[in-house]
Formats: C-alpha cells, structure tokens, sequence
C-alpha cells in the first residue's frame, strides 16, 4: 500500500517508517523541514520526502490537497493539534484514502478517578493541549460511524526514545532532577510522591500503529490507549533512576508551593500538569484487538533515552551509569 506518513521524521516515524518500508509499504514522508529522523535506518533510503509547512499551508486552506495529491491508500496523521486541521484533512480524503489513522494523546484524558483508565472511563480533559485532542478523536470516531472515512485514533503516553529528553522523575524535562540522583543528592519532590506517570517508547507507538494498518477492519471506527504495561509514580521512577548510577534516591516531599519556590516557572508548570493528572491507563483494549504488545517497560524505554544523552554529552551527569 501507499502510505503517506504526516511527520515522519518524528519521535514515533523515526520507528514506523522503516517498520512499514520493511513490511512491503511504499512510504512517503512529509516533514516540516528536512531534518533527520532521531536514529539511522537504511530503510530511508527507499523513502520518498516531501516538505511541507502545515501551519502555513492549513491557513491558506490547501494542506489536505498536498496530502490527497499524493494518492494515499492509508494516511498516518502524526502532528495534528487541532479541531479545524483534522476536520479539514477528513473532508479532503473522505472517499479518496481507504484509512486515516490519527496520533491523539492520553492528555485527552483529565485526572485520574479510577484505575487503570480504560477508552470508556477517562475524566474530561483539561488545557487546549488535551481538549483538542478530545474534540479530535471524537469527531473521528463520529466521521466513521456515519458511514464516512475510516478513522482510527491512537493515544500514546509520554513518548520516549533515544534522541531526546525523557518526562523525569519530577514529570518535566528539568536536567537538573538527573545530576541530583547521580550525585546521590537529596531531591525535592511535590506532594508524596505517589502521582503516576505513563510512558512508552517510541518504537512500541509504531508498532501500534503498524497493526492498526494491518488490522483496519478492528480498528477502524475506534480509539486505543498505547502505553507501556506499567506505569512509574514519582518516587519509584526515582528510586530506579538513581540506581542506575549507584546511588540510592534520598528524597524530601515539599509541599507544591516549596516546590516552586526551588525551581523554575516552566519546571513547576510542566511538573504540576503531569503529576495532577496522576496517569495510569489499560492496554486491554489494543492487546485483544490490534495484538499490541509492548516491548519496554517504563524504566527501560527511559534508560535507553538517558543512555544516549550521556553518550552524546547532551546531558550533564555526577557521575557514570553502572547498567
């Protein structure tokens, strides 16, 4: 099949774009720019590129006609934010692509009140971020119901993967939290430490969304959460952190408002939205319908990430990482 993949030199097309070149695809990647996936893979090669802005081209009004001008069979939309974008690229393909398949976010789910949280239970999403999310995976559900384009849209965690910083320890992408656990430094965390966060590497995102092509006719019309199989809360994912430098995690709860006042603006509002949401949700649904079956555990998807930072100097730590 022809598929056309919308930002795939992304943190997840890094990963899907070989693996569909390598099950037999014709690939055609559109990017922002012509910069470089995140890791290396001789699948490229056979990978057609086309530069597009998205942004621009969705004001002018012509962004789906770039992507229908590339006669998809299927289109995998990966850097989609908005209501109106996802409306418009529907009315465009309605009828001419077999398979649209939307990259959504559990942000379109709002904190946690049971658990794990499953496609049915979620809690109302909160910020533009995850309420455009919502609002797009409803629609897409709502389009295929009606007998329109089949859609699916599937919802990731906090993505992570060689090439660029994890979510922490402390739910924010401050580099600081690293060098404190390597040093075996007292660390500041809000509350008591038992908000969850939920990640997954990159490449098990692909996969899923490999089988969701493979399997259109159990997935079109539906929503799935991809996730790793289990999630770390605060002190855990710390406690592991620090042991991959030797060091036991001494840790010290502060209230949010002391947390604030220890780091900067951003740090605490990055913190605070992913730790209020306190995140644990169910594969279930993707494991007895696609066949997903994730490959990382949180910690380990981390490590990989931490690991390459370090080799590139891209991350300052006290001291090396003994796993």
């Amino acid at each position: 099949m022809r598929i056309v993949v919308i930002g795939g030199s992304g943190h997840i097309g890094t990963f899907l774009v070989p693996r569909l070149v390598r099950a037999g695809h014709e690939v055609v990647s559109i990017s922002r720019g012509n910069r470089a996936a995140y890791v290396e893979s001789p699948e490229w090669e056979e990978v057609r590129r086309v530069v597009a802005d998205r942004e621009s081209e969705d004001r002018e009004g012509v962004f789906g006609d770039t992507v229908a001008g590339l006669d998809p069979e299927v289109v995998v939309d990966l850097v989609c934010f908005t209501l109106d974008s996802a409306t418009a690229l529907v009315e465009r393909l309605r009828g001419r692509a077999g398979h649209l398949l939307h990259c959504g976010s559990v942000w379109r789910c709002g904190p946690s009140h049971r658990l794990p949280i499953t496609e049915e239970n979620g809690t109302e999403p909160f910020g533009e971020y995850g309420v455009q999310k919502d609002r797009i995976a409803r629609m897409l559900k709502r389009e295929t119901a009606s007998g329109g384009l089949p859609t699916t849209s599937l919802h990731p965690g906090h993505i992570v993967g060689p090439g660029w910083h994890p979510i922490g320890p402390l739910g924010n992408l401050d580099p600081d939290v690293w060098y404190t656990l390597s040093a075996g430094e007292p660390l500041r965390i809000p509350g008591l430490g038992v908000e969850l966060m939920h990640h997954v590497h990159a490449d098990d995102v692909a996969q899923a969304f490999e089988l969701a092509i493979e399997r259109r006719e159990a997935a079109a019309g539906e929503d799935f959460h991809i996730v790793a199989p289990s999630a770390l809360n605060v002190r855990g994912y710390a406690v592991a952190a620090a042991g991959w430098f030797g060091q036991s995690a001494e840790l010290e709860s502060v209230t949010w408002e002391e947390f604030r006042r220890s780091t900067t603006p951003e740090h605490a509002e990055v913190s605070w939205e992913h730790l209020y949401r306190s995140q644990y949700f169910s594969i279930e649904k993707a494991r007895t319908r696609l066949g997903y079956a994730p490959r990382y555990e949180p910690d380990a998807a981390v490590l990989e990430s931490v690991r390459r930072l370090i080799a590139r100097e891209e991350l300052k730590v006290a001291r090396p990482l003994c796993v």
